[in-house]
């Protein structure tokens, strides 16, 4: 099979495994926002913002140097093991420590440390699957990885279902029954984080397997140069998820106490519009990795990596100017609740700096191929340096925009460094001319639709049509000849 046709066959169940999850968590957004005022969806929002960080540290790069160093060996069973064996020791002590400490760590935290046990508990679960998907990933078993996926996001779906909008009807239909008795009021978001615990614990049953068909073997040399190679892709993740959601946690502490998480609630319910980018990007991203380590050794593969990101920006700027066009309609599906709205006017921004994300992560090959990480360290560190000037100069002035404005410069910036800096040590052949005119349209018609005709839908539909346009008359046969011919 063509490699390009096979990538995009894989990414798009790779997409499927991303995207639909998603789509059912988009129900959650509605629920959540229907049934909780901002400042309380604000604090669940919090939470989760430090699963994201907590994240980064306790898998400190060791998927991304499964990759490298699965590929590159005939012993794959030691490399399996040995990331196995490091993750289950450093999260079983992260796990206990924190117990330990549960107190301070809830106030540290800035939530009741009545949820810092489930918090601790999806994270042990979570860590304990990244090796298991990475191997899955590795060897080229996307539908597996789809399927167990969107196992997880069905459980918490349903259960999220069953605890906040069947439960309360249990209770006041019949309060005395066995499940009436069940229902503890303004229980919310202790509701949510069960409903995390229990879809976590049952991916990692369906993953376990991989725990116990090894003989195991570490191998401290191997473990020693894959946290060489890991530890920068660990600066770099924290970096990111600065960029990413640590702008929630200061909104917080730099906006005035009796308005700071209802404000933080309503940005993070309206950006949630721009998570059709994020899923694209995503899904991209879970294709691409493999590829590209995959390919690095065949004839000319810079080709191949300049022809990818061509296809991503023509597509993410297609996806950024529907979502764009279409914002008014999308946020009564997902955010119905007007006391969020007035946040609408960050989304565009948040899209493009989405957007740019996802090219940074087609331009991040240089780096990853070359043994060069610390470049990714070092640049995704100047993006969370920008990020937290931005948002600690601007939130008090301007609130959630600033948080907006500070990730779109953020990455941006991280964007325009690694092209630069991949130029000079592993030059691809990308073609910027047309780089820069899909995306410059894009970018001109969102801001034409968007601010200049004010969200009207028609003028909006118009210039959407004018861009499809363009696609199809400039790239048709070429996209055509990827996704719809057999391959030979």
């Amino acid at each position: 099979m063509n490699p390009l046709k096979k990538l995009f066959k894989q990414t798009a169940i790779y997409g499927l495994a991303t995207v639909l999850p998603r789509m059912f968590s988009f129900l959650l957004v509605p629920l959540y926002t229907s049934v909780m005022p901002p400042g309380m969806y604000g604090e669940v929002q919090l939470i989760f913002m430090w699963f994201v960080v907590f994240n980064v540290f306790l898998a400190y790069g060791m998927e991304t140097a499964f990759f490298r160093f699965y590929r590159e060996t005939d012993q794959r069973d030691k490399v399996v093991t040995t990331s196995l064996v490091s993750l289950l020791v450093s999260s079983t002590l992260f796990f206990f420590v924190g117990y330990l400490f549960k107190e301070n760590l809830g106030r540290v935290l800035n939530f009741d440390s009545s949820y810092v046990m489930y918090v601790l508990l999806i994270l042990f679960l979570d860590t304990l699957v990244i090796v298991p998907f990475a191997w899955l990933r590795a060897n080229e078993k996307p539908l597996r990885y789809a399927i167990i996926k969107i196992i997880n996001v069905a459980v918490n779906l349903g259960l999220n279902l069953f605890f906040i909008l069947l439960l309360p009807k249990i209770f006041s239909e019949n309060p005395d029954s066995f499940l009436g008795k069940l229902f503890i009021p303004e229980n919310e978001i202790n509701y949510i984080l069960i409903s995390n615990v229990a879809a976590s614990a049952l991916t990692f049953i369906l993953m376990a397997k991989i725990y116990f068909r090894r003989s195991y073997s570490f191998d401290t040399e191997l473990w020693k140069k894959m946290i060489v190679y890991a530890v920068p892709v660990m600066i770099a993740g924290i970096a990111f998820s600065i960029n990413e959601v640590f702008n929630r946690f200061l909104l917080t502490e730099l906006l005035p106490e009796d308005i700071a998480k209802s404000e933080m609630g309503k940005y993070a319910a309206c950006i949630k519009l721009a998570l059709f980018m994020t899923l694209f990007a995503t899904a991209f991203r879970l294709g691409i990795e493999p590829f590209f380590f995959s390919h690095s050794k065949t004839k000319n593969p810079q080709k191949a990596y300049a022809q990818i990101t061509n296809y991503f920006v023509i597509l993410g700027s297609a996806i950024l100017l529907t979502v764009v066009v279409f914002a008014d309609i999308l946020k009564l599906i997902m955010v119905r609740n007007e006391a969020y709205w007035d946040a609408m006017s960050a989304v565009p921004i948040i899209l493009l700096a989405s957007f740019c994300l996802g090219v940074y992560h087609n331009l991040s090959v240089w780096y990853k191929i070359t043994d060069r990480t610390k470049y990714g360290a070092y640049i995704s560190s100047i993006g969370a340096i920008l990020t937290l000037v931005i948002n600690f100069a601007l939130i008090p002035k301007i609130g959630y925009m600033a948080s907006a404005w500070g990730t779109l410069i953020a990455y941006g910036t991280m964007m325009s460094l690694s092209y630069y800096f991949g130029r000079k040590h592993y030059p691809i052949p990308y073609n910027m001319r047309k780089i820069c005119f899909y995306a410059g349209i894009s970018v001109l018609f969102s801001v034409l639709s968007f601010y200049v005709f004010e969200r009207n839908l028609i003028a909006g539909s118009i210039l959407l049509l004018v861009f499809l346009g363009l696609i199809y008359k400039l790239e048709g046969d070429k996209l055509k000849s990827i996704f719809l011919k057999r391959a030979n």
